[in-house]
């Protein structure tokens, strides 16, 4: 097939398949766009850490000035587009409207952020300083995403919040949905692959290790099969708990006592009370000398693995 042959074909599938079309539609939000807007709204809130010169106090009313006043344009522009699709009656009005609300709320995002911040540098004795966290940490870059996200959700803007989150999801592997709601001195450490559901609530304090999930059990379906969208479908978790590596705990009904422990590999999908240690009795587990052939072989070539003896 030559290109014209390519084109005439891909037009055609666009004609069988328009569900994953959006031709005559409105202009979604670009992909580029809500990227800067993430990367923005970082720099805003961490001011002088994302630079590429240093950030003085002198220079930094005119910095902030010029980056917010980008911002506010960008994100009420992108917000219209998602109000239309919406098929609000008045976009262009209500999204100068909402644009305003949600900057309003920097400043305590802020506060809000900074005790994050703060738990990831009492939560892990690695760190060396709140530099590293702030550069380095995934926690801070999906967990302040998250924060801003949820503004959003809030407000019941349509398409922008996941996307924003969805930034964050692609850097560090932690997907944080933005409609959960999570209190302040939030931690997660290492991050990948955490998931965190929709209707989840989390306290304050809380502390998750990578891997863990914060989950559905089951969906309520209407007579027709499908899900039924806006339930309670994922668990609320207490203060001051901590769960450990790849956790998984389901269900709308499923509610994790404060002050509880959660151990790695935990599958839950009943409550717990306050002050609860779940974890998995290994009843089964084997402790042995290694035997002669079990010895490691240093850098082996694949003929070496493959004329290995691997029997015990």
């Amino acid at each position: 097939m030559n290109l014209d042959d390519i084109r005439q074909a891909l037009l055609a599938s666009y004609a069988r398949h328009g569900g994953i079309n959006h031709l005559d539609g409105v202009n979604l939000p670009a992909q580029s766009s809500v990227n800067q807007i993430a990367v923005d709204c970082m720099h805003l809130l961490f001011p002088g850490y994302f630079e590429e010169s240093a950030l003085t106090k002198e220079a930094a009313p005119r910095h902030v000035g010029h980056l917010l006043a980008r911002f506010d344009k960008r994100l009420e522009t992108e917000i219209e587009k998602c109000l239309r699709f919406a098929h609000d009656l008045a976009p262009k009005g209500d999204a100068r409207e909402l644009t305003a609300l949600i900057l309003n709320r920097l400043p305590a995002l802020r506060d809000i952020i900074q005790t994050d911040v703060a738990a990831a540098y009492r939560g892990d004795p690695a760190a060396r300083s709140i530099e590293e966290i702030i550069l380095a940490y995934p926690c801070v870059l999906v967990i302040s995403l998250q924060r801003f996200a949820h503004e959003l959700y809030r407000l019941g803007i349509p398409l922008l919040p996941r996307m924003i989150t969805e930034f964050g999801h692609e850097r560090t592997g932690c997907d944080l949905h933005p409609g959960a709601r999570i209190g302040p001195n939030f931690f997660i450490d290492h991050g990948t692959g955490v998931v965190v559901g929709e209707t989840a609530s989390i306290g304050e304090h809380v502390k998750l290790y990578q891997g863990v999930t914060l989950g559905a059990k089951s969906f309520e379906t209407d007579d027709d099969g499908a899900p039924i969208k806006g339930v309670k479908r994922h668990p609320d978790i207490g203060d001051h708990v901590t769960i450990y590596a790849h956790a998984t705990i389901l269900g709308g009904d499923t509610v994790i006592g404060e002050r509880s422990i959660i151990g790695s590999n935990v599958w839950l999908i009943k409550s717990v009370p306050a002050d609860s240690v779940v974890y998995n009795k290994v009843e089964n587990l084997v402790t042995r000398s290694r035997h002669k052939k079990e010895a490691l072989i240093e850098n082996p070539s694949f003929s070496d693995l493959k004329n290995y003896d691997w029997q015990i």
